[in-house]
């Protein structure tokens, strides 16, 4: 498991990041929100051990990022915002690259790459050159070599950015089935997919978690949870900057006003209309 505790990151005088507390457990998916700049790309950064913090700790497996960063490296699949591609190699022999970085013994190689070759669906493209492939592709090739030293958790850092709705429908369905057998961290901005496809959602904003829960928790606190999506509570704890507390208050106010506005509105047409047109 992952275990964030009162992460604090500045770059110069901004905070960037202000005591970042949650967990991840085994098994879960856990969706990583927050608008641009919220801090979610520099706390998966400290969580794989790419930067340290200002202040504050990361225990992924009950190792430490300051005395066992190799060891959590080990353990960790990651694919940053930037996807880690070398564009003038073919598909197949980076894959072999990476396995042989990540100390994958020669006698198992083969089994492994075919395994993380099928996962993707990388046959077709494993004699082109890298920088051909789509974008689509090119994200499935960065899946695959998050996977290959088969870690047990993936980090994944908007792994849809950039793609169009059907490599987003590719990828978001490879890691659902790379979710069922990984514990997966992934940032994304696709929150009907969050809905239908994460156990708890972590949401940043201004380098603070206003929320940390699952989905369905979460709109529970609004009066009509039925009809609240992930998407209204992102908007109403980002933009609003209404407390966790405060959603079911905040909206049942917002709706009274709206229908006294409205009713005052109709009383209005209907009094100018039975005393006829002014001038």
């Amino acid at each position: 498991m992952i275990r964030v505790k009162e992460l604090s990151k500045f770059y110069g005088n901004v905070k960037a990041l202000d005591s970042v507390t949650f967990d991840v457990n085994n098994g879960e998916i856990l969706a990583f929100l927050g608008p641009n700049g919220a801090g979610k790309s520099t706390t998966m950064k400290i969580i794989t051990c790419f930067m340290p913090p200002t202040s504050g700790t990361v225990e992924v497996d009950d190792f430490n990022i300051y005395e066992n960063s190799f060891e959590i490296r080990k353990r960790i699949g990651y694919l940053p915002e930037t996807n880690p591609l070398y564009y003038n190699m073919y598909v197949l022999d980076y894959l072999n690259f990476v396995a042989e970085i990540r100390k994958i013994p020669k006698e198992k190689r083969k089994e492994r790459l075919d395994y993380i070759i099928d996962t993707c669906g990388l046959a077709a493209a494993l004699t082109k050159d890298i920088g051909t492939l789509s974008r689509g592709y090119r994200q499935r090739v960065g899946l695959a070599q998050t996977l290959i030293h088969d870690p047990e958790i993936l980090i994944l850092d908007e792994p849809t950015l950039g793609l169009d709705p059907n490599q987003i429908i590719d990828i978001t369905g490879l890691i659902r089935k790379i979710g069922k057998e990984k514990t997966v961290m992934v940032s994304t901005h696709i929150l009907p997919w969050v809905e239908s496809t994460c156990d708890k959602v972590v949401i940043l904003n201004h380098g603070k978690v206003v929320a940390y829960s699952s989905f369905e928790r979460l709109r529970s606190q609004y009066p009509d949870p039925q009809n609240v999506t992930l998407e209204t509570i992102f908007h109403d704890l980002t933009i609003k900057n209404i407390s966790l507390s405060e959603l079911g208050k905040i909206t049942e106010t917002s709706e009274n006003v709206w229908s006294d506005k409205n009713n005052s509105a109709a009383n209005s047409v209907s009094t100018n209309s039975e005393g006829g047109e002014q001038r």
